[in-house]
């Protein structure tokens, strides 16, 4: 078990995680958080380029699996619209839902990350398996509460234990390194009607 609040690598969107990256990685399993790393909180359907990344995902050779905290309906909607497994109350930062993953998909944990956009919930889940933390941008901010918790995030999203040649390309791209209010900036930039109800994440 490994604590701490580092993510082993970051990128900006889930969507600019490659194959090619995670192979480098040695990273066959990919587990992905549900609310603001794979759809916006509220939102019954995700993007059309996230479908068309787990459809590539999948066509490379890796498996996704949906582990959420979530207790509603919602993770087993997603899952079906995805066409991935999924486990949701997964108690994260505990572990039993991110092992239970593990061990449904046959993998190790040497094989498998999890992908969040959470330090406390997801980052720390994964280092407490075991496993490879990767950390993305919230999707969107839209309720005070969310963005209190990102700001308090911020110093641990500056820093990754590790980094790979894709991942450091992949971040220059993204201009990842901007400073904090350019990041939430960017977040606020697009209006966005607020969600319907709310979701555990």
């Amino acid at each position: 078990m490994s604590f701490s609040f580092f993510p082993d690598y970051k990128f900006k969107r889930t969507q600019d995680i490659t194959p090619a990256f995670l192979q480098e990685a040695g990273i066959s399993l990919l587990m992905l958080d549900l609310d603001n790393t794979l759809a916006p909180y509220g939102k019954s359907k995700p993007a059309e380029d996230m479908i068309l990344w787990c459809d590539q995902m999948r066509q490379a050779g890796i498996t996704l699996y949906i582990v959420s905290n979530n207790r509603s309906i919602r993770p087993e909607i997603f899952s079906d619209i995805f066409g991935i497994p999924y486990v949701h109350k997964a108690g994260k930062p505990f572990t039993h839902g991110v092992k239970k993953a593990i061990r449904m998909s046959g993998f190790t944990p040497q094989q498998a990350a999890l992908c969040g956009d959470q330090i406390y919930t997801d980052i720390l889940a994964a280092h407490f398996a075991g496993i490879c933390g990767i950390l993305v941008a919230p999707i969107r901010l839209w309720n005070p509460l969310h963005l209190m918790r990102y700001l308090i995030e911020l110093p641990f999203r500056w820093r990754v234990r590790k980094q790979s040649k894709s991942a450091l390309l992949a971040q220059k791209e993204q201009e990842d390194l901007s400073p904090p209010d350019v990041v939430i900036e960017r977040i606020f930039a697009e209006e966005q009607d607020p969600p319907a109800d709310r979701e555990e994440n």
